[in-house]
């Protein structure tokens, strides 16, 4: 394993989070806590507990997993892409790193951005609503999980995408619509029995309904489940990277 290798493509991607410091942290968090103040301490005033939990504290983890998933993608589909863009990617390629390598340094970089900002928006936070967290192990292995999985997703848009307006039309036409549907506002024992069986189908449920079990006991759909489709998914991610390196996909030519 060439750990320099692996550092100086990862000190490279975390150094253009300090250089972008306003756009990489502060955008993200603003946005966040404008949902905390509208849908936390607004809204959530005037509305009932849900599991027994006050709305405002209810929707903290479906808000901080929506900004988690959204940077994963962001920070490692832009990473990869901006190599491709300029041409340098041959010279990752040739340099004495393997693919594991260089998947390492890049998604490696974007799950620890994207870590930092989920425990920023978390600490910010306790400014608004008041929440405990119950799990706080299995919280913080959520956290690491998502944020590394989706990061590999992202390295795979960030590859497949062969213009800046593809990085973009996953991220904001399927992610951020199936965060919003996957029980971040609400809990799907709340929707008809129809919606409810359909909403199993949505990936993101299983993501939010495990992190919230993390802070408060209290989940959608069993957190041993959740547990193995974000797995899945990783597998399921690890395998389209394989491939891509394998072949070459959008990489050698």
């Amino acid at each position: 394993m060439n750990f320099y290798g692996v550092k100086a493509i990862y000190n490279f991607e975390m150094s253009r989070m300090r250089r972008t410091l306003m756009q990489s942290v502060l955008s993200p968090v603003i946005s966040t806590c404008l949902y905390f103040v509208v849908f936390g301490s607004a809204i959530g005033s005037r509305m009932g507990e849900i599991d027994n939990i006050d709305y405002g504290a209810y929707i903290i983890p479906g808000l901080v997993m929506l900004s988690l998933l959204m940077q994963s993608i962001s920070n490692a589909s832009f990473g990869i892409y901006m190599p491709k863009f300029s041409g340098t990617i041959y010279e990752v390629l040739s340099a004495p790193v393997s693919y594991v390598e260089v998947v390492l340094g890049y998604v490696g970089a974007a799950a620890t951005k994207s870590v930092i900002l989920g425990l920023i928006i978390l600490a910010t936070a306790k400014l608004f609503v008041d929440y405990s967290v119950l799990h706080p192990f299995w919280m913080f292995s959520f956290l690491i999980l998502t944020a590394v999985t989706f990061s590999l997703f992202g390295f795979i848009i960030g590859i497949w995408a062969d213009g800046f307006e593809k990085l973009q039309i996953v991220p904001m036409m399927i992610v951020t619509p199936l965060t919003f549907l996957g029980g971040t506002f609400y809990s799907i024992d709340m929707l008809p029995e129809i919606w409810q069986t359909i909403s199993l189908f949505n990936p993101v449920v299983y993501l939010i309904s495990g992190f919230r079990w993390a802070f408060y006991g209290v989940s959608d759909v069993h957190v041993g489940i959740s547990v193995g489709m974000t797995l899945l998914f990783l597998a399921a991610c690890m395998g389209g990277i394989w491939w891509i390196f394998k072949t070459g996909y959008r990489l050698r030519s």
